[in-house]
């Protein structure tokens, strides 16, 4: 396989400031600290000494932004602290801000079901959702959707989250700035494969990175699903793991191996569906490998691939990047990552 190009991260990483229209008041370098949180509490924190803060640069609904990055979002809360003489200010990033809307169903209808290039459906999505502030990428992305069905009142960024991940792709979110000295900055939003990095970045001892490793062997194998009905009317779906680690109907571990669990879930109706929450179900209860892992000194993105592989006990896996924490202290970042663990 071909090596890619592997990022590493800016040695400097500098924030702009705007009002909340997208007209640019300049870089954020008089703040003490920022941190920065995606995929899991999509949110952040800046701190600056009350001394020499400037209610027309941090106000209500600034924007705070990395131009081409990810790396931004909006100044929605304050908090002052005179006896440590600091102003903290708060808010969510973009991809938190997507976790804010909801989905709807089509009026008449249970479920809203699309088809299309990706793209297309995440613009007809984000609609005015969001007023000029948010946008989709006009290309094509290339990727092909036929008869999603998002979950009712899901949010925006989980349903378009679970969309992708279907066809092995992720959001990507980036804040691209408007002409000089006009308005207009946008946050971007578009479709992109999943990348896998699992190559040429691999966590392991050989690379001196910092990782935790979890094998655990004590999960539910044997899930009864219990459904809609009384009695012996109820509908009942029995699902097994299966030595491979996949999910069918057919029993593989007998005696001491057996562990069961009962799910009950009386609202469902259709057997598919059933079928599609007990096996997510059951993949939250069963066996699984896990690892944590720091990694420093590369810039990869939030659904892409890394691998980990551990010496001391064998373990091998590739997981996708889920968190991504930014962190800068007096204008030097630290980026932090962390991944998925399998379920």
């Amino acid at each position: 396989m071909a090596m890619k190009d592997l990022k590493a991260v800016p040695e400097e990483l500098t924030f702009i400031v705007s009002d909340p229209k997208g007209w640019e008041l300049g870089f954020v370098r008089d703040v003490d600290s920022v941190d920065l949180d995606l995929g899991d509490t999509n949110d952040f924190e800046l701190q600056i000494d009350a001394s020499i803060w400037s209610p027309e640069r941090y106000s209500w609904r600034n924007r705070i932004y990395i131009p081409g990055t990810e790396y931004g979002g909006l100044l929605e809360e304050q908090q002052t602290s005179t006896k440590d003489n600091r102003i903290t200010w708060r808010g969510y990033t973009w991809r938190g801000l997507l976790s804010q809307k909801l989905i709807y169903p089509p009026e008449g209808q249970t479920h809203l079901t699309v088809s299309g290039d990706a793209n297309t459906i995440i613009q007809d999505i984000l609609g005015n959702r969001f007023g000029s502030l948010f946008c989709a990428e006009t290309k094509e992305s290339g990727i092909q959707i036929k008869n999603f069905q998002f979950d009712r009142y899901c949010s925006v960024l989980s349903g378009l989250e679970k969309m992708l991940a279907a066809k092995n792709a992720r959001l990507q979110i980036v804040y691209r700035q408007g002409n000089p000295g006009e308005y207009g900055g946008q946050v971007v939003v578009g479709a992109v494969p999943v990348t896998d990095w699992s190559e040429e970045l691999e966590c392991s001892q050989d690379g001196k990175m910092h990782f935790t490793t979890k094998d655990s062997r004590m999960g539910i194998n044997h899930l009864v699903c219990a459904g809609e009905g009384e009695g012996i009317e109820r509908k009942i779906l029995h699902l097994y793991v299966q030595k491979d680690g996949s999910i069918g109907q057919t029993q593989y571990y007998n005696g001491l191996d057996e562990r069961e669990a009962l799910y009950s879930y009386t609202s469902v109706e259709d057997d598919a569906k059933l079928l599609e929450e007990g096996t997510a179900r059951l993949r939250e209860l069963m066996n699984y490998k896990q690892m944590d892992a720091t990694i420093s000194d590369v810039d990869v993105e939030i659904g892409d691939i890394v691998g980990g592989r551990d010496r001391i006990t064998g373990m091998s896996l590739q997981k996708p990047i889920v968190n991504k924490i930014l962190r800068m202290n007096n204008g030097i970042p630290f980026v932090e990552y962390k991944l998925k663990g399998e379920e």
